[in-house]
């Protein structure tokens, strides 16, 4: 059989839930703050995955202006019933200190690109929340329970509740089912039935480098539920130098023939910093049951780097040059931060992107930055940009961004004089003040004409180009650390930071002009870097 080289959704795609319909694989990720939300990939063979929707697309489900970095849409679940997909996801309005505003939703739709419906809200008394269809017609409801009292930890278990869908509500009584081993953090539920027995999968350990996926069995819905012999069926915890890393969050799926995998979050941490700059990434494992009814990760419970699925990967693809044009509809790999509105920050015209500058890069609300994701440890990023800047409050460029608190912006601006310039900026690791470093001084340019910017990422350095009308790309400004674009710098601590590094284009008029700044084109090119810890 074929391997594959694990993660199979390189780049930030956490939380992952997988689901086979027929011959059809899906799995969905989270997208926290990034719109439209929730990442659908689709594959044959469990090889080579493309991303086929984002169902969350408009006001009605999913407005996520003001939720801070890390929030918005986590672990959502999806699944079907035989007659339509059913997707639950959780918006988090806030995830910090004692308190925790999660909500979850759940929307439908007969086929995997829609349409979805409106949602229908189910509970905010904790996240990760997903939905079984069990044999006999119900349908249950099973999320983590935040209980803000608790010293020093709050994760108080595994709720469990009947969902009726022709009330659209929750009804019955609800009870907690589980409250997991002494690793703690007990999160991310998935319900399943097998022989007479109801398998309850969950995440522990947080999702740093004490992640796990532990397992647990009853042979009645309201447990009480064993704890599987070797308590975790996935962990890196006690394996530093395994090649994936914070492995946790699973799913499960059974092919065609018979054969079980697991698919879980994972992390490659780079430099001795250890810090994860793709993300938490979507790898998988194979998996057995024993003749005891018990699920075994093969070679486990340490993830396999290199594991066999039925097709083969195309690597072809994978190093390919990404060239985007702005014909038509923005291409599916580029996303937005938190508005539901995305006429106010862009439009596609004349062959161009433009963005409509709003609010200061970072903002939790109203910004124009699209980007996509970084999907390779070592890649090149270039566009064409036309903007007359008129003072220092307007900008509008490059960016390699993660967070507010991490991200580097190449700018064409203007001194308060008038005169246009190009502008370098970061924000590294400026939690909690937030507060800009300029790591060159700003660069006077002609008050018209295009100008080309472009930066490259070797493992943890990063360069910044720019070139104007008929010249060819200088650097400008010092190396700088990419490294920093990670979950680990995110502004947060171990457990904080969700996202991933990010690379686009951006806009920001300080003067509430909506000044406008017009894209020609954008290139992501993945590079094959011998510097590279990992190869795809």
């Amino acid at each position: 059989m074929p391997q594959i080289t694990n993660p199979i959704l390189p780049g930030f795609n956490p939380d992952p839930s997988i689901l086979r319909v027929g011959e059809d694989y899906y799995i969905a990720t989270s997208t926290f703050e990034w719109f439209p939300g929730v990442q659908i990939h689709h594959s044959r063979d469990l090889a080579n995955w493309e991303l086929v929707t984002r169902p969350l697309t408009r006001k009605a489900q999913l407005d996520m202006r003001g939720d801070p970095d890390s929030c918005g849409v986590w672990a959502p679940c999806l699944s079907h019933d035989g007659e339509k997909f059913w997707l639950v996801y959780t918006d988090v309005k806030r995830k910090d200190g004692s308190f925790k505003d999660a909500h979850n939703y759940i929307v439908t739709a007969p086929d995997i690109e829609g349409p979805w419906s409106d949602p229908v809200y189910v509970n905010s008394s904790g996240f990760d929340p997903s939905l079984f269809h069990d044999d006999d017609g119900k349908k249950w409801f099973v999320n983590m329970l935040w209980d803000h009292r608790a010293r020093p930890l709050k994760f108080a278990g595994i709720a469990l509740q009947e969902f009726d869908p022709a009330q659209g509500k929750l009804v019955g009584p609800v009870k907690n089912i589980y409250q997991g081993t002494d690793l703690k953090l007990v999160e991310g539920p998935h319900l399943y039935k097998r022989n007479g027995w109801y398998y309850l999968l969950t995440a522990e350990g947080g999702t740093a480098y004490d992640h796990a996926v532990t397992f647990a069995r009853s042979r009645n819905i309201w447990g009480p539920y064993e704890t599987h012999p070797d308590k975790h069926i996935l962990t890196s915890k006690d394996a530093p130098f395994a090649a994936l890393q914070r492995a946790g969050h699973g799913d499960l799926v059974e092919t065609p023939e018979g054969k079980t995998y697991l698919v879980h979050l994972t992390g490659r941490p780079t430099t001795q910093n250890r810090r994860c700059v793709l993300g938490r990434e979507t790898a998988i494992q194979e998996a057995y049951w024993g003749q005891d009814d018990w699920i075994h990760v093969k070679q486990g419970p340490v993830p396999s780097l290199h594991v066999d699925v039925p097709g083969t990967f195309d690597a072809a693809k994978y190093w390919a040059e990404q060239r985007y044009t702005f014909e038509g509809a923005l291409h599916k790999d580029f996303q937005w931060l938190r508005t539901p509105e995305p006429d106010r920050i862009f439009t596609l015209k004349d062959n161009k992107l433009c963005l409509f500058g709003r609010e200061s890069i970072g903002s939790w609300f109203e910004q124009s930055l699209v980007a996509r994701r970084q999907t390779h440890f070592s890649y090149d990023a270039e566009t064409v940009l036309d903007f007359p800047a008129t003072d220092e409050r307007t900008m509008a460029g490059l960016t390699a961004y993660y967070s507010r608190y991490n991200f580097f912006y190449l700018a064409v601006t203007a001194h308060s004089d008038g005169q246009r310039e190009l502008l370098l900026m970061s924000s590294e690791m400026s939690w909690p003040d937030g507060n800009l470093r300029f790591p060159a001084d700003p660069l006077r340019i002609p008050n018209s004409g295009k100008v080309k910017l472009a930066l490259t990422i070797r493992g943890a350095k990063l360069q910044f180009f720019y070139a104007l009308d008929g010249e060819q790309l200088q650097p400008i400004g010092p190396v700088l650390d990419a490294s920093i674009l990670s979950d680990e710098c995110g502004g947060h601590q171990a457990h904080g930071s969700f996202t991933g590094a990010f690379v686009g284009m951006a806009a920001h008029d300080l003067n509430g002009t909506a000044s406008p700044a017009d894209f020609e084109y954008f290139v992501y090119r993945p590079v094959e870097d011998p510097t590279d810890r990992y190869e795809i």
